[in-house]
């Protein structure tokens, strides 16, 4: 659901409490709702932590990436310049609304709402016990670490996102006593577990960016201001594990990442770019200094926890996220893009979209409509910005599962501009070696929106002879992982697939991050 123009704080349906709560280890004590500030208590005592791998995620609510290079923020830009620091989009309804609900229910746990089921700030629908949180995961294949949670948006705690199976948390209510109030709190209770305790993975969560985005909005000097605040007690969790006794003989990983973005004049829900833009944001052992990687997304928080804590996620969990330091293969990533030329919609500087295609790969045009928009004659390859600005509000946004550059035969955006003719086109792989007899595996992602006389249609052609359809498109597949599983015939030693879309104004197919193995 939306709420432009409404605190996500007073969306939080029956998970609202009437009066300040803090709760430590599993105990809660209530404090009067007019109380400025939350009852002091004394952080949990965590069991000892078994690991020199360990984890710390600082979850920011609200914290639109493209306003921290004007703010004072010397710790999230010291991150930036000595780990990955991956920028991409979320989703928009009806798949999720960019609301909180549903951006930490991705973080926590790795896949996106299609399979956690959190649409909203109500949570009606929950998916976690097919797909819990990273902290549950840790509690159930390895008990032994020692796990804490600090959060001041209670539904974190109320709907177990993030504290279900935690040895230990402290629990605040920022909506009756104040994000500027609970947040200085929060880091309070956590430098101290950090340095004076032994836990090996801590997930602590700042609220008041959110908060002042709402009231004054992400453009404002107030915003700016509450980023600043939040980096500094980013800078004392940072000193707090610098302190520990043990520290030299430790591997530490440091996550931060957000949840959703927010318009200049303030709220999120909505589906513009500047409310669906995330981050993650990592160093540690293995992690790459500086990079900017085009293939990072929302999920990959919690691969990259069990990735640095040597937890190989089983494939019954379902995830979506990569760990932040595996990067993609995929030729569509390394492809040069231009920026707009037809789209007026796009701005100019957004990069952006091509026709050149990999090496190897070819395009058929020949039975290709004349004129259109340019960017989408035929298949293209483009980002999901570029792609997603060019029509808002029409699923374009549901595009999750591919990731950097992905390829897109759009007959809809191209009829926007004076055409003739189809829309025609056939993406083609190259040939790959097989041996005959043998089962040959075609992994792709898909997108794809079905009407009127559209088809889609992937096609194999053995030895470069004549192409027969193995697998057609008639019904909306949104965001789908799909595999299709071939014979070689006798004599075959090659097989290539063609991606083969016909419309007139209709929708559009995506394709992506496609495997060929025998």
């Amino acid at each position: 659901m939306s709420d432009h123009g409404i605190s996500r704080r007073s969306v939080l349906a029956a998970t609202a409490a009437v009066g300040a709560t803090v709760a430590v280890s599993g105990v809660t004590a209530a404090t009067p709702a007019a109380a400025a500030t939350p009852a002091a208590a004394a952080a949990p005592t965590l069991p000892n932590g078994t690991s020199k791998d360990k984890v710390l995620v600082v979850g920011m609510d609200g914290l639109r990436h493209d306003r921290i290079d004007a703010a004072t923020a010397p710790h999230l830009k010291s991150l930036m310049a000595n780990g990955t620091y991956g920028t991409s989009l979320l989703y928009a309804s009806p798949m999720a609304a960019t609301v909180s609900g549903a951006g930490w229910s991705t973080i926590a746990t790795g896949v996106w709402p299609d399979k956690h089921g959190v649409k909203d700030n109500t949570f009606a629908g929950k998916n976690y016990g097919a797909y819990p949180g990273f902290i549950k995961r840790i509690a159930s294949v390895k008990p032994a670490l020692s796990t804490y949670v600090a959060v001041d948006w209670k539904p974190l705690d109320a709907q177990g996102t993030f504290t279900d199976g935690a040895d230990g948390k402290v629990v605040y209510d920022g909506d009756t006593a104040d994000y500027t109030v609970t947040d200085a709190q929060i880091v309070a209770d956590s430098e101290s577990v950090l340095r004076d305790q032994n836990p090996d993975v801590a997930f602590v969560y700042f609220g008041n960016t959110d908060e002042v985005g709402h009231a004054s909005g992400a453009a404002s000097q107030a915003y700016l201001k509450a980023i600043a605040t939040q980096d500094g007690y980013l800078g004392r969790l940072l000193a707090a594990v610098k302190a520990r006794p043990t520290y030299a003989s430790e591997r530490w990983t440091v996550i931060v990442a957000t949840d959703h973005g927010h318009l200049d004049a303030g709220g999120h829900g909505g589906s513009t770019i500047e409310e669906r833009r995330t981050f993650v944001l990592a160093q540690g052992p293995g992690i790459a200094a500086g990079l900017r990687p085009i293939d990072t997304r929302l999920v990959d928080v919690a691969a990259t926890v069990f990735k640095q804590l040597g937890i190989v996620p089983a494939a019954s969990w379902g995830l979506d996220g990569k760990p932040i330091q595996e990067r993609s293969t995929d030729p569509f990533d390394a492809l040069t893009l231009s920026p707009r030329t037809d789209e007026t919609g796009i701005p100019a500087g957004v990069l952006g979209y091509t026709h050149t295609t990999p090496s190897g790969w070819s395009i058929i045009n020949s039975a290709m409509g004349t004129g259109g928009v340019t960017e989408w004659r035929g298949w293209s390859f483009a980002t999901d910005e570029f792609w997603s600005r060019a029509q808002a509000d029409q699923s374009r946004e549901l595009n999750v599962r591919s990731r950097g550059v992905f390829a897109v035969a759009d007959s809809d955006e191209w009829a926007d501009k004076s055409f003739s003719g189809t829309f025609d086109s056939t993406l083609v792989t190259p040939a790959h070696a097989v041996t005959a007899g043998s089962k040959v595996t075609l992994d792709y992602v898909t997108h794809y929106l079905q009407e009127g006389s559209q088809k889609a249609e992937i096609l194999a052609s053995w030895n470069g002879g004549t192409p027969t359809v193995v697998k057609t498109y008639t019904t909306d597949t949104v965001a789908k992982v799909e595999s299709l599983t071939l014979t070689a015939p006798a004599g075959a030693s090659s097989v290539s697939f063609r991606f083969h879309y016909t419309g007139s104004n209709n929708w559009y197919w995506v394709i992506d991050a496609v495997k060929i193995t025998a």
